[in-house]
């Protein structure tokens, strides 16, 4: 009795840095494709170019994620965590320099810094949804220590987009030094968990329990049919997750009467949704199994989908969202949005427990082959960089709304995983896990 309880003592710690390490991953992540609304005004471009920034982020992780895999087996949990940390400080200040660089200069600089940003999100990724799921006990316990994190994820993704909006505000003329309180806050946090990790014993599950390569690890995950398609499924659901906000929130805030400070906020209120739903998920993922959220909620959402594509621009909405006065002040208050966006906001709640619940199935039996598998895993986030980036080319073509259709078809293979794909055909020895 005494022996469980001391372990449950050392592990509340590593579990509250994980957790402020998934906060660190949306709070960087989610500063990319508000910030193309800045480069689209400083620069000229198009919604494809504007969102480069958001994709050279999501681009990293398909360079880093098996090398981060190989790095988190050599060095351990831990120094991974920390090596990403000061890559992630590099990657923002980076960014901060391109507020500083000549307009000749700048937009390159930019996306430099937010693809060395990426490889630190990928890094931090690899690390801890791996530890969530094993400091959980795995299975359902696993995802619901997954979701929670996923909450407080959710809490910063909320915060930035809408902090974004308020800084640019109505300006036809923002710059990237407009968002530099954005990037101070992102620098200060890196540096305090930095610190405070080094101080924190975090465990070394897996990476203490084999000795095998890398290579022949990977070719081990690669052998679970469960797993790949759970691999293409991450891909498609982080595009989903980030196109289906941020085009919205272009599109918002290429309508007069909305504007930049509304589109920030109601794009806020996305992720603010996707929180409630993880708030939910983690006090209902012991109970509901990961197969049965996701095939649930991937119909809920394309249905929602659906509804904004086909309903008339033209209806309005009451939203409660900070807004700017003509006097440039701030107020809380309801403000007429076209209810597409509405449907729109609302998928956050579907899209809310999915990350959680597909790395879940798809790791699954693996055993030894989980680091391996994250590190595969992680390379297909650049789903969220390439999707959102040909979303925003459809909506430069044919219009913002259509561009959805983009997000329906990616629904539909989530709906597909859930009900099929996740099937577990094959697991793991005992001796291998």
């Amino acid at each position: 009795m005494n022996t469980t309880t001391d372990q449950n003592k050392n592990r509340i710690v590593p579990i509250i840095m994980m957790i402020a390490l998934f906060g660190m991953i949306a709070f960087v992540t989610n500063l990319a494709a508000p910030m193309g609304l800045v480069l689209k005004q400083q620069f000229g471009v198009s919604n494809f170019l504007g969102l480069l920034g958001n994709a050279a982020n999501f681009i990293a992780y398909f360079v880093m994620g098996i090398p981060g895999g190989i790095l988190l087996q050599r060095v351990g949990y831990k120094k991974t965590a920390l090596i990403a940390i000061v890559v992630g400080f590099v990657g923002v200040f980076v960014q901060f320099l391109s507020g500083h660089s000549p307009e000749s200069a700048a937009f390159v600089v930019y996306l430099l810094g937010a693809f060395i940003a990426g490889f630190s999100m990928c890094l931090l990724n690899i690390v801890v949804n791996p530890m969530l799921n094993t400091l959980g006990g795995g299975g359902n316990k696993g995802n619901q220590l997954i979701q929670v994190g996923g909450s407080f994820n959710s809490l910063m993704a909320t915060f930035t987009p809408a902090f974004v909006g308020i800084l640019i505000g109505e300006a036809a003329s923002a710059r990237i030094s407009d968002v530099f309180p954005v990037m101070y806050i992102a620098m200060a946090v890196f540096a305090v968990v930095f610190f405070v990790l080094l101080a924190v014993n975090i465990p070394e599950p897996h990476v203490a329990k084999t000795k095998e390569s890398m290579g022949s690890l990977m070719s081990g995950a690669l052998k679970f049919r469960h797993f790949i398609l759970g691999a293409i499924a991450i891909f498609v659901y982080v595009g989903v997750e980030v196109g289906t906000p941020y085009i919205m929130q272009y599109w918002l805030t290429d309508i007069p009467s909305v504007g930049a400070t509304i589109a920030g906020f109601v794009a806020g209120t996305y992720w603010f949704l996707m929180l409630i739903g993880r708030l939910v998920g983690a006090s209902l993922g012991s109970k509901i199994s990961s197969k049965t959220m996701l095939s649930t909620l991937s119909v809920v959402g394309l249905i929602l989908v659906c509804a904004a594509i086909f309903s008339p621009t033209t209806n309005e909405v009451a939203l409660p969202v900070l807004q700017r006065s003509a006097a440039g002040a701030l107020s809380f208050g309801l403000a007429q949005v076209p209810i597409n966006a509405l449907f729109i906001v609302l998928v956050g709640l579907c899209t809310s427990i999915m990350w959680g619940s597909i790395f879940n199935l798809a790791v699954e039996g693996l055993g030894k082959y989980t680091p391996a598998a994250s590190g595969i895993f992680m390379t297909m986030v650049c789903g969220g960089g390439i999707l959102p980036a040909l979303q925003g080319g459809i909506a430069d073509s044919v219009g913002y709304i259509a561009s959805y259709w983009v997000i329906i078809a990616g629904l539909a293979y989530l709906l597909f995983y859930g009900l099929v794909g996740s099937k577990v055909t094959k697991r793991a020895p005992e001796s291998e896990i």
